[in-house]
């Protein structure tokens, strides 16, 4: 029930938004308890309190209804004269089709409103682009949702997180308000209730090379709201632990490790550079719209806790207490398998999609290694592998079947076994790299059996296949299939590539010239061959 009542009030905010065309002139009312409707009716909808068919609904429905008549609705005829019109004009592109236009929107609607009570003079829009898909093309609309904010005609396209806060803080960016000043308590503590991330710098008269190296990082930075005050007594309800300092920055966030007090040089790259490293939480909570920004943080090391909602209650306290260890050098991450769209695509990295319990692996995004933590999970052995992974000694993983007991005319190798049965093999090696998904590696392997029989009796020479979608090994990399290797005896760390373009002749005749085998040597060996396999005819 109190999911529907929440779709409920999602559903009215999409359709108020989406019915009437807004005016291009907005009016000058004051919108500042538009933005405190919109959020209680998010609160009340948390608590159960509303209901589709009805009570709330009313209040709910002209909270919105107020909200959307600060955005304008744009079609073919008028997207690209907005654009002109307005020097300042955020743009929502959305089709009504799209969940995330239709989760977006709500979070849209809040942020006008807040901008607009700041007295911000951003104009605010939304096109439906399938609709109108020339105004679409006109404006830079290429997807769903899309979110620009234009600028004296210039196009800024927004990446952040799809959150009132975020929008806000961006816009505001953007448009030339990169730092709120606070220089009352009063003021102070209502920005605290607001309980984001941001940062909090002390300077005295807001002046001096220090203070401009901490203004251009507020202007270059795009996510984290920058704070400023001249007011020790102030910076302190923002910051308690300020103590004597002449200038201070510190961030400050929304969760139990709360504070962080910078303690480098007062330029705009070092500040820049403490606010990456320190932004995101001891855990962060794997989602698709944070994704982007797990990916290109610059903690390259990150450790991934994979496992059910349940199980993670259990471990999330241990997780933390080693993450604070690590802090800056290692991102920890947790990521819900419910949540297969996010989790399985990491978990086939490793051949555990089907895997249940609680799983813990290791990227370095340096350079695409990977890691698994095999011991069981606790906070002894979590330690290790993360003080492993930081001083570089932690031994990649890669995924292997299990070691095949049963050796056949074609040898299968897995990732535990291709050092013994390839590389270290004092044989010569024919190699069949194949998918079980391969549209010709059926056929391929066929004529492999066939070379396998009519050269079976050679004992200098044998034939195997790996399958590369649950196998792998740093020394093959293969990214076509089938791929088929020759590795000679005397040279393993050269193989032979051939063609799988080859006929069956061709091939035998390639590996007769590669190997030096002679044409004696060869009848010699199908001798022993009982004549039913006997495949020299096909050659």
């Amino acid at each position: 029930m109190r999911a529907r009542r929440v779709w409920a009030v999602l559903l009215v905010v999409v359709l108020a938004l989406a019915v009437s065309a807004a005016r291009l002139d907005l009016d000058d009312d004051d919108d500042s308890d538009v933005l405190d409707e919109l959020l209680a009716i998010d609160e009340e909808a948390e608590r159960g309190g509303l209901d589709a068919g009805g009570g709330d609904g009313g209040g709910a429905a002209e909270a919105v209804r107020r909200a959307q008549s600060m955005v304008l609705a744009l079609d073919n005829d008028n997207a690209r004269r907005a654009v002109e019109d307005h020097a300042e004009l955020l743009l929502l592109g959305y089709a009504p089709w799209c969940e995330r236009s239709a989760q977006l929107m709500p979070r849209f609607a809040e942020a006008a409103a807040a901008l607009r009570a700041m007295g911000s003079a951003v104009a605010f829009a939304k096109l439906d682009g399938e609709r109108y898909p020339k105004a679409a093309a006109a404006v830079g609309v290429k997807g769903f949702p899309t979110v620009l904010l234009f600028v004296n005609g210039t196009e800024h396209a927004y990446h952040g997180l799809h959150t009132k806060d975020a929008i806000v803080t961006w816009v505001r960016k953007k448009t030339g308000a990169p730092v709120i000043r606070l220089q009352s308590k009063d003021s102070a503590e209502e920005f605290l209730k607001k309980d984001q991330t941001f940062v909090i710098g002390l300077f005295k008269n807001f002046e001096g090379p220090e203070y401009e190296e901490f203004v251009k990082a507020a202007t270059t930075d795009d996510e984290v709201q920058f704070v400023e005050t001249s007011d020790r007594s102030v910076a302190k309800i923002l910051f308690p632990g300020i103590t004597s300092e002449e200038q201070f920055v510190g961030l400050v966030k929304s969760e139990p490790e709360k504070f962080e007090k910078f303690d480098g040089e007062f330029e705009e790259k070092s500040i820049l550079l403490f606010v990456e490293l320190n932004k995101f939480p001891l855990i962060t909570v794997f989602t698709e719209l944070n994704s982007g920004k797990v990916y290109s943080s610059p903690i390259k090391l990150q450790v991934f806790t994979f496992s059910e909602a349940y199980d993670f209650e259990d471990l999330e306290s241990m997780v933390e207490e080693v993450a604070r260890a690590f802090k800056t050098k290692i991102m920890f991450i947790y990521v819900d398998t419910a949540e297969e769209n996010l989790a399985k695509p990491f978990l086939t990295l490793y051949g555990l999609e089907s895997e249940k319990k609680p799983t813990v692996t290791a990227f370095d995004t340096s350079n695409g290694a990977k890691y698994l933590m095999e011991a069981d999970i606790n906070a002894k052995n979590l330690r290790e592998f993360c003080l492993s992974l930081l001083d570089g000694t932690l031994p990649p993983y890669h995924k292997s079947e299990p070691v095949p007991q049963e050796k056949g005319l074609v040898e299968k190798v897995v990732g535990r076994t291709f050092d013994s049965s390839v590389l270290e093999s004092p044989q010569n090696v024919f190699l069949e790299v194949y998918t079980p998904w391969c549209v010709d590696c059926e056929a391929i392997s066929k004529n492999v059996e066939k070379l396998a029989k009519h050269f079976s009796g050679l004992y200098n020479l044998k034939f195997s296949r790996i399958d590369a979608s649950v196998n792998e090994h740093p020394k093959l990399k293969v990214n076509n299939y089938p791929t088929l290797f020759i590795y000679p005896a005397g040279d393993k760390s050269n193989p032979i590539k051939v063609s799988k373009k080859s006929s069956v002749k061709d091939m035998a005749k390639l590996i007769k010239e590669k190997l030096q085998i002679s044409d004696m040597e060869t009848v010699a060996a199908t001798e022993n061959v009982p004549p039913a396999e006997n495949v020299k005819d096909e050659l």
